[in-house]
C-alpha cells in the first residue's frame, strides 16, 4: 500500500476533519499486510490515528483508518447510541463496537448500514438512510443526506478541498505523518 493511496482515500481523517475512512487495498500476503499495518500504526498512533483491517473480500482487505478519540465522542451521541443499541451493539466502548462491526461485516456480503456512524456521518443521516431504505434523500455527496443539506454540502466541500490539498502536499514530499501533525 502506498502512502499516496492512504492520503488519497483518508485525508480528512489524517488531518482531523473526519472520524474515519475506509478503503480497500490488496496485499501480496498476510505477512505483508501485517507488517504494513504494524508500521503504519507505530508511525501514526502518536498522532491519534489507528488503522485496522475490517475484512477480506475477493482478494482485497477493507481497511479502516480512524481517530479513536473522535469515534468515542461520535458514538456517545444520543441518536448514534440509540441506533447502535437497536442494532445489537454493546455501546459505550468504541473498541467493542469496532469488534462487533467487524463481526457484522464478515457475516454478510452487504455493509451494515450503521457503518456511517464509524465514519463520522451525522447520526440523523445514518438513521434516515436506514429508515428510508436509502431512498428519498435530500442530496448525495460523501453520504446520502436526510437532515441538514447546507451543513452537509459545506462538509463535502471541506473534504474535497482537504483531499486535493493533502494529495498535492504529499506529491511534493509531505509524509502522512507530517500531514497528521497538522491536527
Amino acid at each position: 500500500m502506498s502512502e499516496e493511496m492512504l492520503v488519497r482515500h483518508c485525508s480528512p481523517t489524517i488531518i482531523g476533519l473526519k472520524t474515519g475512512n475506509m478503503f480497500s487495498c490488496c496485499f501480496e500476503s498476510k505477512e505483508q499486510e501485517h507488517h504494513t499495518l504494524k508500521n503504519l500504526n507505530k508511525q501514526l498512533s502518536p498522532k491519534g490515528l489507528r488503522i485496522i483491517p475490517l475484512r477480506q473480500h475477493k482478494g482485497s482487505t477493507l481497511l479502516y483508518l480512524y481517530r479513536p478519540s473522535k469515534l468515542q465522542k461520535d458514538l456517545r451521541h444520543e441518536i448514534a447510541d440509540k441506533l447502535l443499541r437497536e442494532c445489537g451493539y454493546e455501546n459505550g466502548n468504541p473498541n467493542r463496537c469496532i469488534v462487533q462491526l467487524i463481526k457484522r461485516l464478515r457475516e454478510s456480503e452487504e455493509f451494515p448500514h450503521e457503518i456511517g456512524l464509524f465514519l463520522g456521518y451525522p447520526p440523523e443521516d445514518v438513521c434516515g438512510f436506514i429508515k428510508n431504505k436509502a431512498q428519498c434523500c435530500k442530496c448525495v455527496g460523501c453520504w446520502k443526506v436526510y437532515g441538514d443539506v447546507k451543513k452537509a454540502q459545506a462538509t463535502f466541500d471541506k473534504y474535497k478541498h482537504c483531499t486535493e490539498l493533502c494529495c498535492s502536499l504529499n506529491a511534493k514530499g509531505c509524509s502522512v505523518e507530517q500531514l497528521a501533525a497538522c491536527y
